[in-house]
């Protein structure tokens, strides 16, 4: 198995489809033959409840427990936190405790490097770590970001103002800077699409609107009620309705996002001869 690949998901705005793109991304790179380990870094406990627990909050251990023994304590020893799920990923469920973390991590040492620490002893298992991001810029996302490869950006399909994405991507170019400094943006990409003759239109605009100094990937998740049902299904686009536009769509940002992997790899590999 290779180095594995950090991906955080992440926007500050809400209901972009964050959580439902770290679901099916990462039943999509299993379909594809990879090993996958999903992170819920959201008090909020959304995808934790997709994937099934639908009471996150009487959960004993969750990434709040882990990230907590490493800020306080000697470290985290065993990994009873990560479940299995039936699609063939496994994922660390959150829940509230997240909070008082994030509140408690402003009076630790190496507080944006915390979940780093952690990630970095579970990933040798994994081809892909995915994180879903909670909606803000706190230090819960930094900790995210500290630990990423790259960032994974949705954004709603009718949400185009360049202005809205300025402050996040200074955030991560501001990480990149002082903390992290192989950190990228993988790709913004477009969710919630109505219509079909919008496609590229969409595309278009966002292209212009971000000025070319992001990419911009190809994929466009299209809104539709099958996508919106996962939330309660316990099973994956793949599953739920595998013939759909949801579902061709999630393959498609599958083999986009595994060839930002293969693109950096190539590149390292020329750097190294």
């Amino acid at each position: 198995m290779g180095k594995a690949k950090v991906i955080a998901v992440a926007n500050q705005k809400g209901g972009v489809g964050k959580s439902t793109t770290v679901y099916n991304l990462g039943a999509g790179l299993v379909l594809e033959g990879k090993k996958v380990l999903l992170l819920d870094v959201d008090p909020q406990a959304d995808l934790t409840k997709m994937l099934g627990q639908r009471k996150p909050h009487d959960l004993k251990l969750t990434l709040g427990n882990v990230m907590n023994e490493i800020a306080t304590g000697p470290g985290w020893q065993g990994h009873e936190e990560i479940l299995h799920h039936h699609e063939g990923f496994d994922f660390v469920p959150a829940n509230r405790t997240l909070s008082a973390v994030e509140v408690g991590l402003v009076n630790v040492m190496s507080r944006e490097t915390v979940l780093k620490q952690y990630i970095d002893g579970v990933k040798a298992d994994y081809d892909y770590v995915l994180l879903d991001c909670r909606p803000s810029l706190g230090m819960l996302v930094i900790n995210a970001l500290a630990t990423s490869d790259y960032v994974l950006i949705p954004v709603q399909a009718d949400y185009l103002a360049a202005e809205d994405m300025t402050e996040l991507v200074g955030t991560v170019q501001s990480i990149k800077r002082q903390i992290n400094p192989k950190l990228k943006i993988g790709g913004v990409f477009m969710t919630m699409a109505n219509g079909t003759n919008f496609r590229q239109d969409v595309v278009t605009a966002v292209r212009e609107n971000f000025g070319g100094h992001l990419p911009v990937l190809q994929t466009v998740i299209p809104s539709t009620v099958r996508l919106a049902e996962v939330s309660t299904k316990d099973k994956s686009i793949f599953q739920h309705e595998p013939r759909g536009r949801a579902a061709a769509a999630y393959r498609n940002l599958t083999k986009e996002v595994l060839e930002i992997g293969g693109k950096q790899r190539s590149r390292s590999a020329d750097r190294s001869r």
